[in-house]
């Protein structure tokens, strides 16, 4: 089923913004490495509390990198669940570069010219507008930790999520765990990258506040 995607003005891209340092140390976190099985009871409680979690955000740096579009911004991500989220991207100055918001029967873009855009399909509407691909449904559950739809992945000797394969049409997308916060709990992740051919998206979260 194609999408419906509404607009009065013409598309434009986001103009890419000033770097952001996204390898910050910060003294909580817990490198990712080693290995685990994915049947562990270690695992499981990790999963099972991150289940309960009804809302939850977060905020840092986000980079999208391919070769003919590079965008880089503070994000603030919001979910409620039930199907309800938003993405908020903003400049070195603070100024909303893209606005997200996502309701059951409404989804609802503003650019940085405030112009508002209205689709069924919030990653075609981003990519319309941006040309970034981001795989927000999945990303819902990558962020905290979670395999999201994906079967193939790996834990860390923390029993802690290491890495995510999850396939696509367009090539599989693979999220690697880089550190997680040891001052939440549960651990939530601190700086992850997520992998699509020449694609990468880097994000790292400054802070949780989870429900």
């Amino acid at each position: 089923m194609h999408s419906r995607f509404y607009s009065t003005k013409q598309l434009l891209r986001l103009i890419p913004l000033t770097a952001l340092l996204l390898s910050a140390c910060n003294l909580n976190n817990i490198n990712t490495q080693g290995s685990g099985s994915d049947t562990d009871v270690q695992w499981q409680a990790q999963k099972n509390a991150l289940n309960k979690i009804s809302q939850y955000e977060t905020r840092g740096a986000f980079a999208y990198i391919e070769e003919s579009n590079k965008v880089y911004a503070r994000f603030y991500w919001r979910d409620k669940g039930e199907e309800t989220y938003r993405l908020l991207l903003t400049n070195p100055l603070g100024t909303t570069e893209l606005d997200l918001n996502v309701t059951p029967g409404v989804i609802e873009m503003t650019d940085n010219k405030g112009q508002k855009y209205y689709s069924d399909n919030p990653v075609e509407m981003i990519y319309q507008l941006t040309g970034m691909v981001i795989p927000l449904k999945n990303l819902r559950a990558w962020l905290i930790g979670l395999p999201g739809d994906a079967t193939n992945f790996e834990l860390d000797s923390h029993h802690l999520l290491k890495s995510v394969r999850w396939p696509a049409p367009e090539g599989d997308w693979v999220v690697t765990y880089q550190a997680y916060d040891s001052s939440v709990t549960p651990n939530l992740p601190q700086r992850l990258e997520l992998r699509q051919g020449q694609r990468l998206i880097k994000l790292k979260m400054d802070n949780w506040d989870i429900q």
